[in-house]
């Protein structure tokens, strides 16, 4: 009898004790603590913690846990927040599990620019050598509490987990970057993009790297576009005022689609290091052109301006979309378009790689759906499923083609559990820095977005439940239009 697979979640943290994740042969020095700044915020309590207990379940999780707020909480009141939070995350809390995590929390409570807050914190974190700053704190905080760290010399041996936006536009990140590293070597900056520890974002790299009859056709040769969409049937949620300030570029455009861009376009790594991966990643953003003018779309929802938070003159855009090109070898040529909007017609994230047609064609068509070209389609959100289109016969006497889609229905793909947190914060406790952008990164994207920021045509407006812009159909009118959400 075969023994079992280990599940996606034990293969997660097997390499607890060496820290030697995805096969690197570097030593690495395990976190002996987590502090999380802004412990008492959203992103605590319905991301932070709840990753912490799935980590202590397994016994990866650090022995000191440390948060800092300047909500006026004691130890105790920490402690329940955190109770009550990991409780309306988890369908099946382990309550022994629970109570000891809970029971060895810590809590400083004060504000990030007074220094008696880091001379607190100092005396929680006790004989910590290597602690883990996590800042989950508005980014302008960021530099306020590096410098407080650093005044008590605590980031000597320590790693900085920062959130994005890594800056507003290209020169803002660079300041922000040089500020870092007035205090830490860019090893020691993890900055976290939460889609790069979702299960299917991943995938596509073992999709594309553990196949080899992909290699072949993965190129100019044979596909013709690439088109990547994200796409929400819901509007800013209550996030008015925040999102008026950045609009959907600088939400998910500059991060988490180009991430998407350089994951499907990379070369394959030469090791399974994190740089060797990370060096890959940052030659296709360096060889992608910045969109035209007249290749950018820009739009707001109808109603947009009279949501809670919102100027009423507001410019900001909650819909984009854009086509660029790869300048190398493989790409060239080949157009990449990006779309990304609220209150469309669906909520979807995806990627599809449309192929080339056969250079003639020998059988008759009955309607346009015969002469569909071949597409791979990696569905993100909100299934997580991988279908290829082909032509196969129509049924009958005559040679007709007709389309079909194979789709992978593998329950390791659709099924899984491991959140994206939960991942990240391991792999920053382990030391592994393959899911955390790097500076050059984060660089070469405001590079690549920052004219839709500074020179952006003027917002289109769109009714609410469409597919976004009538103008955006003239990006994709040379390549058969966009490909269809289903």
């Amino acid at each position: 009898m075969n023994p079992s697979p280990p599940s996606r979640r034990s293969q997660l943290t097997s390499a607890k004790g060496s820290g030697a994740v995805h096969g690197s042969t570097k030593k690495r020095i395990r976190s002996d603590a987590l502090v999380i700044f802004g412990a008492s915020g959203d992103l605590s309590q319905k991301k932070l913690l709840p990753a912490c207990y799935r980590l202590a379940q397994r016994g990866h999780l650090p022995p000191c846990i440390v948060g800092v707020a300047s909500t006026a909480w004691d130890v105790e009141g920490f402690r329940r927040f955190a109770s009550a939070a990991i409780k309306r995350a988890e369908e099946d809390v382990d309550t022994a599990v629970l109570d000891a995590m809970c029971n060895s929390l810590n809590y400083v409570s004060g504000s990030y620019e007074d220094p008696e807050t880091y001379d607190a914190l100092g005396e929680a974190l006790g004989s910590s050598r290597h602690p883990i700053f996590y800042l989950a704190v508005p980014p302008r905080l960021f530099s306020v509490a590096v410098d407080g760290l650093a005044a008590r010399r605590m980031v000597r041996s320590a790693r900085v987990l920062i959130e994005k936006p890594f800056g507003w536009d290209a020169s803002s990140a660079i300041e922000l970057n040089k500020h870092l590293h007035r205090h830490l070597p860019e090893e020691a900056i993890y900055r976290i993009d939460h889609f790069l520890g979702k299960e299917p974002v991943q995938n596509l790299l073992v999709f594309r790297f553990a196949n080899s009859i992909l290699e072949p056709i993965w190129n100019r040769n044979f596909i013709s576009s690439v088109q990547i969409t994200m796409a929400e049937d819901f509007g800013v949620e209550g996030r008015g005022e925040f999102y008026d300030r950045i609009g959907a570029t600088r939400d998910v455009v500059q991060n988490h689609l180009l991430q998407l861009v350089a994951l499907l376009a990379q070369e394959p790594p030469a090791s399974s290091d994190p740089d060797a991966l990370r060096d890959e990643k940052i030659k296709v953003l360096k060889a992608m052109r910045s969109p035209l003018p007249e290749h950018i779309v820009r739009g707001q929802y109808e109603g947009y301006r009279n949501e809670p938070g919102v100027d009423n003159r507001s410019t900001t855009e909650t819909y984009v979309a854009l086509r660029t090109e790869i300048d190398n070898w493989r790409w060239a040529g080949v157009p990449f378009l990006i779309r990304t909007g609220k209150h469309l017609n669906v909520t979807c994230t995806e990627a599809v790689i449309r192929f080339k047609e056969p250079p003639s064609r020998l059988f008759g068509v009955t309607s346009t759906r015969s002469l569909l070209p071949n597409e791979l389609r990696f569905e993100l959100k909100p299934s997580e499923r991988i279908t290829l289109r082909l032509q196969v016969k129509q049924p009958g006497s005559d040679l007709i083609p007709m389309p079909v889609d194979l789709e992978v229905a593998d329950p390791s793909i659709s099924g899984s559990s491991t959140e994206a947190y939960e991942i990240l914060l391991n792999d920053a406790i382990v030391g592994d820095l393959s899911r955390f952008a790097r500076q050059d990164a984060v660089t070469e994207a405001w590079r690549i977005v920052d004219p839709i920021i500074v020179s952006a045509p003027e917002c289109e407006i769109y009714y609410r439940g469409s597919s976004g812009p009538a103008t955006s159909h003239q990006l994709v009118q040379d390549i058969g239009g966009w490909a269809s959400w289903e």
